[in-house]
């Protein structure tokens, strides 16, 4: 069981780092920020990159796995950052991929 909470915890940091470095580059396109957020951008994604390689299974199985934790946390993003609370289609919908998450990650391998 910790290790799959140590595995969970591990999707939502690669997820944070992921939409970071997307969202500082939106800051600086559409937002007009500095072009100096493109720094951070760009450390996020290596970070990204780098956490992804710590993942404990195939890399296809966890970049699938992966895409359910995105979802989640791209949610609790819109929420706590942009100020969108997600409606109920939103929550389902995470709650659909979270399953598939654990489906996937968590089914015995024979």
């Amino acid at each position: 069981m910790m290790a799959a909470l140590g595995t969970a915890g591990l999707f939502v940091l690669t997820a944070v780092a992921e939409i970071v470095g997307c969202y500082l580059p939106y800051l600086w396109l559409r937002e007009r920020a500095p072009i100096w957020v493109l720094l951070p951008a760009a450390a996020s994604l290596a970070l990204f990159v780098w956490l992804l390689s710590l993942h404990p299974t195939a890399a296809g199985r966890v970049y699938a796995a992966y895409g359910g934790v995105y979802v989640a946390t791209a949610l609790a993003w819109l929420w706590l950052v942009d100020g969108v609370r997600p409606q109920w289609p939103d929550l389902l919908g995470s709650a659909l991929a979270i399953s598939g998450m654990a489906i996937i990650m968590l089914a015995p391998r024979g």
